[in-house]
């Protein structure tokens, strides 16, 4: 019988037998440098990133470009040919200005080279192109981008029949298209081909071309994009959320962590008699609560808007180096709205624009923005107001007085009830009483 048993144990040990292909796979496998999310993107020197997928699956193509490509991302994407052409246009125009500088195409990919390494650090996907073709799309993509911030700012002419230029809705898509996460080039880049491509020193530094060509659409004074001429940024993403965080709005640190919850809708805010008002404030992120009111700058929700706080969400969801204040304001506006009535009370108290589509689209899109979001409310830049606004509505005097102001006061009707109700209790009180003194004090 033993005999028989280490027979079968031998016959299994000839089954099994290792895979010697299938052995070499596995090691070539955990020799593998990953590349959709390689080694560099926990880094804080990676700034651009390949949106989440659960991100994508809410919010569609919000992250993707619409009309031209910026970056290696999306290179060579069909959909995206006919600016790639126009590049190349640009480019063409850039070099006969700077000829006389005595510049040509090689000095420009001159100057970007010693910075290729740094710039594919910079993104969190493996780069699939030699230093050459690397090198020739910072250049190409580099110089179109200054060259629209150029002629858009004037301090270049366009062309009287530039199709750039004349068909007007293709401005919109640049707009949109130059601040979407995935489709960047370090701002680092963009600045060396600014200085090289410098013709005289009076005109506008690189910052001031970038937030003049989106202040078309932001509408800020010009005294706030002068004054943040200065600011800096990874990319034209970053730079441009970097100017709307307001100075005195710095998040927490370890010292004064605090117990933090999110707040509760509008309408239960309005019933603990908590007042929303609009303030003034070229940034929307600048948010106080003083004495049961918040109040809240204005903040236009419109097709660029929607891109630029979508984009600023993901951006600060990815990079963990960086604050975390636009994800801080979407969970704000996602914990305040619930349903069109709380847009329209929004939009009735002069906080919020609409000119996006309907109070029920508009609240969609903010439920959507603060959706799979994730940050530690407890040091974000929001975290004192939050625990201001949850004692001020647990107070049940405010609450019980707030709740019969808001029953019996809200709308002229429910006023005129009440004060209808109130009469006629004052009516019965008053006969009762002389009919109870009719019999104390018949009459003689």
């Amino acid at each position: 019988m033993a005999d028989a048993s280490n027979a079968g144990n031998d016959h299994k040990l000839q089954i099994w037998q290792v895979n010697k292909d299938r052995l070499t796979w596995m090691h070539q496998k955990i020799a593998d440098t990953p590349r959709i999310l390689n080694q560099t993107a926990g880094k804080s020197s990676c700034s651009i990133f390949k949106v989440p997928q659960s991100f994508i699956d809410v919010n569609g193509r919000c992250y993707q470009p619409h009309i031209v490509s910026v970056g290696p991302f999306h290179r060579g994407d069909p959909r995206l040919k006919m600016i790639e052409e126009h590049k190349w246009r640009f480019l063409g125009g850039l070099l006969k200005r700077t000829a006389a500088k005595g510049l040509n195409l090689e000095n420009y990919l001159e100057a970007v080279q010693p910075l290729e390494s740094q710039a594919r650090d910079c993104y969190s996907t493996a780069i699939d192109l030699s230093a050459d073709e690397f090198v020739e799309l910072l250049v190409l993509d580099g110089c179109f981008v200054i060259e629209l911030f150029r002629k858009f700012a004037g301090v270049v002419a366009f062309d009287a029949d530039d199709p750039l230029l004349s068909l007007s809705w293709i401005y919109s898509f640049f707009l949109r298209d130059l601040i979407r996460l995935e489709n960047q080039i370090p701002l680092f880049i963009l600045q060396r081909l600014f200085d090289l491509t410098l013709i005289s020193e009076s005109s506008p530094n690189l910052v001031n071309l970038i937030l003049k060509f989106f202040n078309n659409a932001l509408q800020r004074s010009d005294e706030f994009v002068n004054s943040r001429r200065n600011v800096t940024g990874k990319h034209l993403l970053d730079l441009l959320r970097s100017t709307f965080i307001p100075t005195g709005y710095d998040e927490g640190n370890e010292t004064n962590r605090s117990n933090t919850n999110v707040i509760q809708c509008i309408s239960k805010l309005r019933r603990a008699g908590i007042r929303l008002e609009t303030s003034e404030n070229d940034s929307f992120l600048a948010v106080e609560f003083n004495r049961g009111t918040i109040r809240m700058p204005t903040i236009t929700i419109d097709d660029f808007m929607s891109s630029f706080l979508l984009n600023c969400v993901a951006y600060e969801q990815c990079h963990r180096w960086c604050s975390k204040h636009v994800t801080t304001y979407a969970t704000l506006l996602d914990c305040l709205i619930n349903t069109a009535k709380d847009v329209e009370y929004l939009c009735d108290r002069n906080i919020v624009e609409n000119y996006f589509g309907t109070d029920a689209e508009v609240a969609k899109f903010i439920n959507n923005l603060g959706k799979d979001v994730s940050f530690d409310i407890d040091m974000c830049y929001l975290s004192g107001l939050f625990d201001e606004v949850n004692d001020y509505y647990r107070n049940h005097w405010h609450v019980h007085w707030a709740s019969f102001k808001y029953t019996y006061f809200n709308t002229p009707w429910s006023f005129i009830s009440a004060l209808a109700a109130f009469i006629l209790l004052v009516l019965t009180v008053a006969q009762t009483f002389y009919t109870v003194l009719g019999y104390v004090r018949p009459p003689a």
